[in-house]
């Protein structure tokens, strides 16, 4: 009986020493959402539901308690008046979210990695963020001549920082947001051209979702900027990437592909998803047509870069990014260097130095963008030429067209083609204007 008396015990001490502690709450905004995240000791199962009169969001989450010191500092924002929290008889621990509006929650829990323990993450949607309106565009508009739209990804955000530096902790998130700015400045200041942020701020954004954003914007050519790390400090210098079609070309594109493909994890595993898994089946299926409009913007840039400081292998590198992903337009990531590399680190924290690597790289896209402007751009009249394309290995008519932006019929009529498999290497096309 003593020795039952015992194991009771021992077992009751072991429910206190193992029970989910919340020890704070974290709040990014973004334009379309706002991002709670708890931070938590262990996993811990939990349950949310609304309330109306006023708006209110439920969230009970078992066996769990606040940790000694709980911060839930500026918990606050346009759809969140504060939050409160109390302990329940039945050992859970109620945590109530005072709303603006109604919102459609979604939450799920992310298991820890190298920068934070485990985590609840609570996304908060307006309810009228997901009804977009629709704007008919005039017809005078359409046939305006367009400027060339260059589509600025800083890589990570929020709750997913990216890389680290080694000496002074610098989080890459902060870095790829600093030259992306510059970045947009400097290629809005250029006669034909503009740039748009996929992100504005620190929040987070998915792969999918910043590649769908520069879709949204008709992005003429895709830019993600980082600032990444390897296991070896000594690596260091800038470099370019491009989409794989067979494997990364290195040992670097591999760690490194895996590392960033992995960030898409912080947006959580959806149950509405299945436009998304069909979306990427797509995609997976339709690279071809622009890999060989990535590799030669993605050239220029490297050149520009090699201007500015020691560039990382002797070419474009290709690796198999999730972000590159477009079936639609050229892209290409950019590592601005090796934030764990101590001197490249202190480079990418200088003002001056963000100011420079964001110039290379415009001067990159200017350049290909020069040699080959899109059909219906002001770059393409102000040149006043005939856009040519020369038929090299591997093109198809279909391909050409989704390169240009035209259609098959009109690239059949502007030179006279019957039949899609006269074409032959070497063989110049003249790309229509429409």
């Amino acid at each position: 009986m003593k020795s039952l008396v015992i194991l009771c015990l021992l077992l009751l001490a072991a429910t206190d020493i193992f029970a989910t502690e919340v020890a704070g709450v974290r709040l990014w905004t973004a334009p379309d959402h706002t991002r709670l995240v708890f931070d938590i000791s262990s996993a811990a199962e939990h349950k949310v539901f609304a309330l109306s009169n006023p708006d209110r969001l439920v969230i009970d989450l078992a066996g769990a308690s606040l940790a000694d010191g709980f911060s839930k500092n500026n918990i606050k924002n346009k759809l969140l008046h504060g939050i409160r929290h109390a302990p329940r008889e039945d050992g859970s621990l109620r945590v109530v979210l005072d709303l603006t509006g109604a919102v459609r929650p979604k939450t799920f829990a992310l298991k820890p990695n190298a920068g934070y323990g485990h985590r609840l993450v609570v996304d908060l949607y307006p309810v009228e963020a997901t009804r977009k309106p629709r704007v008919a565009k005039s017809a005078k508009d359409l046939r305006r001549a367009r400027d060339v739209v260059v589509a600025v990804d800083a890589g990570h955000g929020g709750d997913d920082p990216g890389a680290s530096g080694s000496r002074y902790k610098t989080q890459e998130k902060q870095i790829t947001l600093e030259i992306a700015r510059r970045l947009k400045r400097q290629i809005d200041a250029q006669p034909g051209m503009r740039a748009v942020l996929t992100r504005t701020g620190d929040y987070f954004i998915g792969l999918r979702k910043r590649m769908a954003l520069a879709r949204e914007h008709r992005a003429d050519l895709f830019v993600s900027i980082h600032a990444d790390a390897f296991r070896d400090k000594r690596v260091r210098g800038s470099s370019v990437y491009v989409l794989s079609k067979r494997g990364a070309s290195s040992e670097a594109a591999l760690w490194l592909a895996e590392k960033e493909n992995s960030s898409d994890l912080v947006g959580g595993v959806k149950l509405d998803d299945k436009d998304d898994v069909l979306a990427s089946v797509l995609l997976d299926l339709s690279q071809s047509a622009t890999r060989h409009a990535s590799l030669r913007a993605a050239s220029k840039v490297y050149a520009a870069l090699g201007e500015v400081g020691k560039v990382h292998g002797r070419r474009v590198q290709q690796a198999g990014f999730m972000v590159l992903k477009s079936p639609d337009m050229p892209s290409m990531l950019v590592e601005t260097g090796f934030i764990s590399n101590p001197k490249e680190e202190r480079n990418l924290r200088d003002p001056e130095h963000q100011e420079r690597m964001a110039t290379a790289i415009r001067k990159g896209v200017e350049a290909f963008f020069n040699e080959a402007p899109p059909p219906g751009t002001l770059l393409a009249e102000r040149q006043g030429r005939i856009l040519k394309h020369v038929i090299a290995k591997g093109d198809t008519l279909s391909e050409i067209a989704d390169r240009y932006q035209v259609s098959m019929a009109s690239l059949r009529r502007q030179n006279r083609l019957r039949d899609d498999h006269l074409i032959r290497i070497g063989q110049v096309l003249v790309i229509p204007d429409t």
